[in-house]
């Protein structure tokens, strides 16, 4: 089933686009056209089953705007606010629906303001609700819509009498909706007592997570991660991957060292304006980028079907998270694979992702450097016969033959596997690796300080007091930027430009670590 199927408007269609849906969940394609119907729901479903754009989809399809609330969705939580109302105005975005998120522990003065301009749907926790409604800030006589989610936690939290308060402020004439992981007594009296005949739809756990995706994790320490993720990444080998980090800063942070490793990979966060984001997501789309290292926030909506791999970085924060980033992979059919690190300390926490998630996360042992040699071997073995097959060789051939007056076959291979791919080595190292005696240096300033190439040679050929024909190539990338110098000038130039100050920073300089293998 499509999303095109439930009759949907040309508005919320091009929303849903956006945001990557693809096609409905079970949960979506039992609810939403029952929902689009008028009638009551009592959805029994676990998190991280797309429950949350099964009643926003419907909610901004159904939207009337006025100067009232039309829809009142109901959180345990102010974490569960937030997110929710983010997804509610991505959703409605292209029909202008109005979302406002109501929680404690924000200022309610402005909260109030945002009432009084009016606002089509509010999210709420309960306590926060109540307090507005005391105060008469907020009207809920024009709501159309009801819905209830996480019913049960709720229940846990002790806002049950909260709820009942609620519903009985709200019109009869209304559509409530209520959905809940477990339906403990509580829940269905509150369901017998304010919902009209309402129609229950209940999720098999099964279908919370693609079973496509292979789910796998590694015990880490902090300190450990990133080389942890350069080995997987060498053996994995992935088409695509996309590296998922708790911040903007560990974003950062990681996707610097990747380039510094020789990986092609680029960083994707809150901050990037959009034509940035649009930059860098055309890169990957078109694998000029292997490796996209993302927050969570920036990686909504992201559809690209070559994905194979999603490695957690940081281990999400909650099971919901958990499904929606393993989601980017196993695309359109295809197999994924899910990669999450896990210290010490968060093996707990991953257990209750598991728990919650209804699924199994292997643990794994990391590879070790004779496994990477042997990932490296056979990628070459698999790249050197494709070549072969198409007969890419063919200009070599006369050049073979006179090698092979005296040297053995296996000597010229091996001589050409050289040429191509250099040394194996056990290990990254930090050494030279540009050519004709020429050492490659990194420098933390890129496109995104809006750095040229000439402004870098001027700086480097006036701090360090060289000519500019003894600087090499210059590679700029978004956030760092690698020179060539002469051997003998290394260390100089690292002395002289560590330090400086360039349009505005300090920049650090040191030696690049060598391309992997």
């Amino acid at each position: 089933m499509k999303f095109e199927d439930f009759s949907l408007s040309k508005e919320t269609l091009k929303s849903i686009s956006e945001i990557g849906f693809e096609e409905p969940t079970p949960i979506q394609v039992s609810t939403i056209p029952l929902i689009l119907r008028g009638m009551d729901i009592v959805g029994q479903a676990q998190t991280g089953t797309g429950k949350t754009a099964a009643f926003g989809i419907p909610i901004t399809e159904k939207c009337q705007r006025g100067r009232n609330p039309f829809a009142l969705i109901l959180e345990p939580t102010r974490e569960l606010a937030v997110q929710v109302a983010q997804e509610i105005n991505m959703i409605g975005k292209h029909k202008n629906i109005s979302v406002l998120p109501v929680y404690g522990g924000k200022s309610i003065e402005s909260q109030i303001k945002a009432l009084r301009r009016g606002v089509n749907v509010i999210i709420g926790t309960p306590g926060r609700l109540i307090d507005h409604m005391r105060r008469k800030t907020i009207s809920l006589s024009d709501i159309k819509m009801v819905i209830l989610d996480e019913a049960d936690e709720m229940l846990n939290m002790g806002f049950i009498d909260d709820i009942e308060l609620i519903l009985k402020a709200i019109p009869a004439e209304r559509q409530t909706l209520l959905f809940s992981a477990t339906m403990p007594q509580p829940i269905m009296n509150i369901a017998k007592r304010y919902m009209k005949a309402p129609e229950k739809v209940r999720i098999n756990p099964k279908d919370i997570v693609v079973a496509k995706i292979k789910q796998v994790f590694y015990e880490v320490r902090e300190s450990e991660k990133i080389n942890a993720l350069s080995r997987l990444l060498d053996v994995e080998d992935p088409q695509l991957a996309i590296v998922f980090c708790h911040t903007k800063r560990e974003v950062d942070d990681v996707s610097m060292k990747l380039g510094q490793m020789g990986y092609n990979a680029n960083a994707l966060h809150g901050d990037f304006t959009q034509s940035r984001r649009d930059e860098v997501m055309d890169k990957f789309k078109k694998g000029l980028l292997d490796v996209l290292v993302a927050t969570d926030v920036a990686a909504r909506g992201l559809d690209i079907k070559n994905v194979t791999h999603v490695i957690n970085y940081s281990i999400p924060q909650n099971p919901e998270s958990y499904v929606h980033r393993i989601g980017r992979t196993g695309r359109a059919g295809k197999s994924g694979m899910a990669i999450t690190f896990v210290t010490p300390r968060e093996y707990r926490h991953l257990k209750m992702i598991e728990k919650t998630a209804m699924t199994t996360i292997d643990r794994k042992r990391l590879p070790s450097s004779q496994d990477v040699i042997k990932a490296k071997e056979k990628n070459i073995i698999k790249e050197l016969s494709e070549i072969i097959k198409e007969k890419k060789h063919a200009g070599y051939l006369s050049a073979v033959k006179e090698l092979s007056d005296g040297y053995s076959p296996d000597d010229i291979a091996a001589a050409a596997l050289y040429a191509a791919y250099g040394e194996v080595k056990e290990g990254p190292s930090e050494e030279k690796y540009a050519k004709g005696g020429m050492v490659r240096l990194f420098m933390t300033i890129g496109r995104q300080d809006k750095i040229k190439v000439a402004d870098i040679a001027k700086s480097i050929a006036s701090e360090a007091n060289i000519p500019h024909a003894k600087i090499g190539n210059i590679d700029v990338f978004d956030k760092f930027t690698f020179f060539e110098v002469p051997e003998e000038l290394a260390d100089h130039v690292i002395r002289s430009v560590d330090d400086m100050l360039v349009k505005g920073r300090r920049i650090k300089v040191q030696q690049a670590r060598a391309k992997r293998q």
